[in-house]
C-alpha cells in the first residue's frame, strides 16, 4: 500500500469534534485510505453506505439502529455517503445529538452531490479534504527516487491511480479504457439521469484533445450538437466527478489581457489518454508538450492540498500571445511557473507582465525537475 500524504493531515483532526469530510474520484484510495486509519485506531468501524442496510439505517434517523450500527466504536466511517438519502441533514443531527459521541468520517465520490447536500447542513461542522490520484512524493516514499524517474514516462501516458501504477502494461491499457468509459460517468448518470450519455462522452473527448488550450463553449457546443446552457452543465458535473478541472485567465484589468478565458486539464493524464484511446509512448506523441503541462499543473494541485496552502492557481495569456503556464497568489505574492518537457527550453517572464505585476519570480519545470514537486 501506498502511504497518503493527506492521512496525517487527517490524522490530526480526529480528537476534533467537527465531520471530517473525504472527497476523491471513484478509484482513488479512499477505501484502502480508510483501511489503514482503521489498522492504526482499533476504535475504528468502517461502513459501505452503498450497502442498502447500511443506509436504510442512517435514513431511518432512529438514533438507537443508528448507535447499534456503530457498535461501541470511537471512530465512524462513512464510506461513499452520497449513497446515503439527506446524508447532509443526517450528519448534522449525528453531530448535534449529545448520545452519538463518536468521531464521524465521510468520503465521496461525487463531489457535486456531496457538495450539495452537505454544505449548507454542516456549515462549520466539518473539514474537508480531497484525495487524488497518487503524487511523485508518495510514489518515491514507497519505491524510491531512481524507481520514480525509471518511470516517468510511464506516468505520463498511464498515469497514477493506485490501482493501475503498479500494473504490466497491458492491464493498464485495460483497466484505463475500462474506467474512461461509462464507469468514469456514474455518478453522474445516476444523480444526474442524464438523456444523452454521448453528448458528456464526445465532451471529455474534446476537452482531452484541447488541453492547454483556450476553450471556447460556444466552439465545444457546436462540437457536440447541444446548447452553450448544456455544455456548461456538463463541464461542470465533469468537474464535481473529478474528471477535470479548470483555470481561469489572471487579470488586473490591463488593455490586453484576456480576462474571462479558461483552459481545462485532467486529473489524471491515464484517464485523459484512455479518452482518446492513445498510449503511444513519449518518444513517439506529438502532444507531449500539453501531456507535460498537464501533469505538472495537476501534480501542482496535489502539494498545494497535501500541504494545506491556500493558493489560487490561473493561467496568463494576452491577446498577442505572451503567456505564463501557471500564475500562484498566495499570501499576496504572485509566483509564475513555466512547463517545458524539453530542458533546453528556458523561457524568461514575458516583458508586459514583468512590466505591471510585482513577481516573486518565474519557475521553470522540465522533465530534469521533478525533485520541484517534492516538498
Amino acid at each position: 500500500m501506498y502511504q497518503r500524504d493527506v492521512m496525517d493531515i487527517v490524522n490530526k483532526w480526529l480528537s476534533s469534534k467537527e465531520i471530517i469530510i473525504l472527497y476523491g474520484a471513484r478509484q482513488v484510495g479512499k477505501s484502502t485510505l480508510l483501511e489503514i486509519m482503521a489498522s492504526e485506531n482499533p476504535g475504528m468501524v468502517i461502513l459501505n453506505c452503498e450497502n442498502p442496510v447500511v443506509s436504510d439505517i442512517l435514513e431511518s434517523k432512529d438514533v438507537n439502529r443508528i448507535l447499534a450500527l456503530f457498535n461501541g466504536s470511537d471512530i465512524v466511517a462513512l464510506d461513499e455517503a452520497q449513497a446515503v438519502h439527506d446524508i447532509g441533514k443526517i450528519m448534522k443531527f449525528l453531530y448535534d445529538d449529545k448520545r452519538v459521541t463518536q468521531k464521524i468520517l465521510a468520503t465521496g465520490s461525487s463531489s457535486f452531490e456531496l457538495a450539495n447536500i452537505t454544505g449548507e447542513p454542516l456549515t462549520g461542522r466539518n473539514v474537508k479534504f480531497r484525495l487524488y490520484p497518487l503524487s511523485i512524493h508518495e510514489i518515491s516514499q514507497k519505491k524510491g527516487w531512481l524507481a520514480l524517474l525509471e518511470s516517468l514516462n510511464d506516468l505520463l501516458i498511464y498515469g497514477s491511480y493506485p490501482g493501475i501504477v503498479d500494473l504490466p502494461v497491458v492491464e493498464k491499457k485495460r483497466k484505463l479504457l475500462e474506467m474512461s468509459g461509462d464507469y468514469l460517468f456514474k455518478d453522474i448518470y445516476k444523480f444526474e439521469q442524464l438523456r444523452s450519455p454521448e453528448i458528456l462522452r464526445k465532451l471529455v473527448k474534446a476537452i482531452a484533445l484541447k488541453i492547454g488550450n483556450l476553450v471556447s463553449v460556444p466552439e465545444l457546443a457546436g462540437m457536440t450538437g447541444v446548447s452553450v446552457l448544456t455544455v456548461e452543465r456538463y463541464l461542470d458535473l465533469l468537474e464535481k466527478s473529478f474528471v477535470i478541472f479548470k483555470l481561469t485567465s489572471y487579470s488586473n484589468n490591463l488593455r490586453n489581457e484576456l480576462k474571462k478565458s479558461r483552459k481545462y486539464y485532467f486529473y489524471d493524464n491515464g484517464i485523459r489518454n484512455a479518452v482518446l484511446n492513445n498510449f503511444i509512448s513519449v518518444n513517439e506523441r506529438t502532444d507531449i508538450g500539453a501531456l507535460w503541462e498537464n501533469f505538472c499543473i495537476s501534480e501542482y494541485l496535489k502539494v498545494i492540498e497535501n500541504n494545506q496552502r491556500l493558493s489560487n492557481l490561473y493561467f496568463w495569456r494576452t491577446y498577442d500571445g505572451a503567456e505564463i503556464d501557471l500564475v500562484e497568489e498566495k499570501d499576496g505574492q504572485l509566483f509564475a511557473f513555466e512547463f517545458k518537457w524539453n530542458p533546453s527550453k528556458q523561457p524568461s517572464l514575458p516583458a508586459s507582465f514583468r512590466g505591471n505585476y510585482a513577481v516573486a519570480g518565474l519557475e521553470v519545470v522540465n522533465r530534469e525537475r521533478l525533485d520541484f514537486f517534492v516538498r
